[in-house]
This record gives structure tokens, sequence and C-alpha cells, in this order.
């Protein structure tokens, strides 16, 4: 029988061994007083579990352990309990424990060290994420080869210095075909930084690395400057961009976006088809109404600004005299029309704020709207869904809502700004 794997139990980047011992306490007991989830979740997990579910009484905690350990993909207890211990050395940066632990089952090096995960990947890889040099050089001297994975991790995680150990480990190949897209992805300057020294290129013989440009237009990291700065490397490494109020946009460029405007006196009041929102990325507008919040398809620049936290952009369209209240375009169907003021309600941002990195949910994009004059009571209908990253799912429709109403309604609250929700009752929202 096939270990089973339950697509919902994933050990977290730093798994807990108590914590997943009193999970198995907890699932014995369960399965003792016929809760229906933990005895269906035994019954697919265990090898023999539908002979021991005729007799609960007899069933032990070793049983539930190993149910336990096969529902997070590991074929046994013993299994998930080196990986706790393995994964705790290396994040604490003991070298002579992870030699131990290493010494005593030297099969760890090649398999995930989070037994499923393929993003931390390996022992050496996850070592990498967290610029653990030492333990990376152990590693490789007992014959560690996931060399290429590792160095990505740590350019994605910003540790330059461990990319640079990694690249010597490997022997200096060429990175002329490596992608950009991992440092892309966190916007990290330090990781794209190192990787062009390394003589990684943004710009190949068929192109430019579009797969770079996916991550980095496409990221659920919100850290402009970052972003402006990683496109200013790229033109520096010979991309030649787009002279487009978008691509300008994109870099921070409020010089450039000045002599758009000065081109077209309608920029403020145009709207911007998805696939002008991602240039030359475009994976990322195959599905124009999924979102990292409020969709972006048939929007303004005001509105592009909430949904990729540009505030100094805001307010410089704000500044030439561009509507708070200037709408979304609106489809067939009727669904569009809505303003800014909804893409800071719901939005990427908001899910930083709420999943606990650290932002204050200060509302600070509502309430440059509101003091611009954005009316608290514009109504409009919104189609959206989230992208596979979040969790995916179904279009749903949000019709006739306010921005008050689009926030209350939206079905994933993480992504939704409390304080913006108390602000728009503040201004008479309803």
């Amino acid at each position: 029988m096939s270990t089973p794997r339950s697509e919902d139990r994933r050990l977290p980047v730093r798994p807990n061994l108590a914590q997943l011992s009193n999970q198995a306490k907890d699932l014995l007991r369960a399965i003792r007083r016929d809760d229906p989830p933990a005895v269906a979740e035994f019954e697919l997990s265990h090898p023999d579990g539908l002979k021991l579910l005729s007799n609960p009484p007899a069933i032990k905690l070793a049983d539930a352990q190993l149910a336990l350990a096969r529902s997070y993909g590991a074929p046994g207890w013993q299994r998930l309990v080196q990986a706790c211990k393995l994964v705790d050395a290396i994040w604490r940066d003991d070298l002579e424990a992870v030699k131990e632990i290493v010494g005593q089952n030297p099969h760890l090096i090649h398999e995930s060290a989070l037994i499923t995960d393929r993003n931390w990947g390996p022992p050496m890889s996850y070592a990498a994420n967290l610029g653990r040099n030492e333990i990376i050089r152990f590693l490789h001297s007992r014959g560690a080869t996931d060399l290429e994975h590792a160095a990505g991790r740590a350019a994605l995680q910003s540790h330059p210095e461990t990319v640079r150990l990694i690249y010597d480990l490997a022997g200096r190949p060429s990175l002329e075909n490596w992608s950009l897209a991992g440092p892309a992805y966190t916007l990290s300057v330090a990781g794209t930084a190192v990787l062009f020294t390394l003589g990684a290129q943004i710009v190949r013989p068929d192109g430019v690395d579009r797969n770079a440009m996916e991550h980095l237009l496409g990221s659920d990291s919100r850290n402009p400057n970052a972003k402006h700065r990683i496109l200013e490397m790229y033109v520096e490494h010979g991309f030649d961009p787009p002279d487009t109020p978008v691509m300008a946009f994109h870099r921070g460029r409020i010089d450039l976006l000045e002599t758009q405007l000065t081109r077209d006196p309608q920029l403020l009041t145009r709207t911007f088809d998805i696939t002008e929102v991602y240039p030359l990325a475009p994976a990322c507008a195959q599905h124009p109404h999924t979102a990292q919040g409020t969709p972006v398809h048939g929007t303004t620049l005001l509105h592009l600004a909430a949904y990729f936290d540009e505030i100094e952009i805001a307010e410089w369209l704000l500044d030439r005299g561009m509507d708070p209240n200037v709408r979304a375009a609106t489809d067939p169907d009727g669904f569009g029309g809505y303003t800014a003021l909804y893409s800071t309600v719901v939005s990427q941002h908001n899910f930083w704020v709420n999943y606990g990195k650290g932002r204050p949910d200060d509302a600070r994009f509502t309430r440059l709207l509101l003091d611009r004059g954005a009316s608290v009571n514009i109504r409009a209908s919104i189609r959206a869904g989230r992208e596979g990253g979040h969790g995916g799912g179904p279009l749903r429709e949000y019709r006739d809502v306010t921005p008050l109403g689009w926030g209350e309604q939206y079905d994933e609250k993480i992504f939704v700004s409390r304080e913006s929700l108390r602000l728009l009752r503040e201004h008479g929202g309803g």
C-alpha cells in the first residue's frame, strides 16, 4: 500500500516535534471516542486502519503516530522525528547536531528536509535558505548534490555570500542560462545583484528572460522600491523596457510618467487591459478576473497604484488632477466600474498586514483616497477569484456592492483591511 498524502497536511517550515506528538495523542483520543473525521483519517492513513478500527480501545499511540506521519507524507513516525530534529539543527546552525543526525541517517541528504516540500528542498538547500554556510560545506562533503537548487534558494532569500559559496562548490559553472526568477519573486535586490555578478543574464539570444519578468511583475511581495531597483538592474544589464505608461509605472519612474502624460492628456482616465498591466509576462495575464486582491483588468493607473502599493505614484496622479472616483471599465455582463478605493479595501498589501509580517493596518492608501475626495457609496459589481498561489478556487460574483460591502463580503478576510472598513463606516459608507 502506498503512503497516502493529504493535500491539506504539510509540515510547516520549522516543524515542532512536541506539537506533532500532541497531534498524535489528540488523534488517538478522537479515534477512541469515535470521532468521524479522526476515524476516516486513521482508516485512510494507517495500512491496517480498517482492521484496527474494529476494536478502537486496542489502538495504541504508536498506531496514531504512524497514521499521522503518513498523513504528512512520511513512511513512518521515525522519519517525521528525523525531519524535525534535522530541520531544528539547521535552523539553530548547530553543525555538530547535523553531523550526528546525518551520520546516523546518511540517506536524509538526498530527501526533502520537510518530507514532501519541494521549495525548501533537501537539507543542503534548506540550509541555503537560512545562509548556514558551514552546514552547507559539510553536507556537500558528504555527497549532497542539490547545488543549483540550493544556490537558487540562497538568492531568493537574500544570502549573497551563500550563493557565492555554492557557486564555488559547484566549480564556478556558467550562469548564462540561469533564471533570475527566484530573487525576482521575493524582490531580493541582493539576490538579483549577486546572480548578475556571477554571470546571469536578463537578455538571452532568444530575448528577455520572461520567467524572471513573470516572477517580478507577478510577485505577491510588496516592496515597490526593491522592485524598481531590480528593474533598473535589468536595464543596466541590457533590458530595453517598452516605452509605455505601465512600464514606467512598474519602474517607479515618475519622470517617465510625466512624459507619458504630456504625450497623452487622457492618461489619467485611460484604462488598461491586463495584457498591458503585465508586459512581457503573458502567464500573469491569462485569467483577467483572478488577482491578489481586487482585479486589475480594465483599470486605471490609480487602481494599479493601489494594487501594487505604489502610494507615491498615487499621490502624483492625484496631484496632477486624477479623479479619485475614476472607474474601472465595465464588461458586457455589467462587471467592473469600481474605483481605486475598492482596491485598497481588498489587496495583497492587506494580506501581508494580516499575515503578521510586522506591517501595521494603518489603511494609508484608503486614507489618502478619502482625503482626496473618494466617494464611499459608489456601487459596482465585481467578478473575482484568487490566484493559484492563494488557494485558487472558482470565480465569485459580488453584485452592486459599495467599497464597504466589497470588503465585508469578500470571501478571504486575510486580504481585507479592518482599518479600511472602519474608516469607510466612519465616513458614512454603507
